[in-house]
């Protein structure tokens, strides 16, 4: 029995931590968020060239319906943001992204739309999305691939996860949280992507 849990536990984490090493591709997707780790990261990639643009995309959560702040290193972005985008669209020129490389998407409101907006932008663009980096958050990265796949399915990803609060691939079960977090992640997996495939 207890085999067959820490076989599950592996098995589950292999899922939800999604990582690649990252190759040189046409954008960098940054889905929405308060933390500034995943800009910082992407910044990162872009000024060692591994791509042109970057889309870093979001309103606020629908859940909280408005900004609700920069959630580590306020000393540093200390402005005041109406949405993600703009946020995030600070961190990443303080991080050396030159502004017309940063693309605009600031009207979603969770991750599906993220992926959604992001697509309606880069056709208005006209880019071609071959290859593609997804900075996102650790526990996050299985399912913001797996709705960037769908808006882009013959897009070859690359997901860098970023460890933005402490929950890791090496840590996570460690803590309540982190055992709750992960769990969670399967969970709304299963569910949003099963009524997904109703449609």
């Amino acid at each position: 029995m207890k085999d067959a849990y820490a076989e599950f536990l592996k098995n589950a984490e292999e899922f939800i931590f999604a990582e690649n090493t990252p190759e040189k591709s046409d954008i960098i997707f940054v889905p929405g968020n308060g933390y500034p780790q995943m800009a910082e990261c992407a910044a990162q990639l872009f000024r060692e060239g591994m791509a042109e643009w970057i889309l870093p995309s979001g309103k606020y959560s629908v859940v909280n319906g408005e900004f609700s702040g920069v959630l580590e290193k306020s000393d540093i972005y200390n402005k005041e943001y109406e949405t993600e985008w703009e946020f995030l669209k600070e961190v990443l020129i303080k991080n050396g992204v030159p502004e017309e490389k940063i693309l605009r998407e600031d009207q979603a409101t969770f991750t599906y739309e993220n992926a959604i907006y992001s697509r309606q932008i880069t056709d208005q663009m006209g880019l071609e999305i071959k290859k593609a980096i997804l900075c996102c958050k650790s526990y996050h990265s299985r399912r913001c691939l797996m709705y960037y796949q769908i808006l882009y399915p013959e897009t070859q990803f690359y997901v860098v996860p970023v460890v933005a609060d402490g929950i890791a691939r090496e840590n996570w079960r460690e803590s309540e949280e982190g055992i709750d977090v992960v769990t969670g992640e399967l969970s709304r997996i299963v569910k949003q992507f099963s009524l997904m495939l109703e449609r």
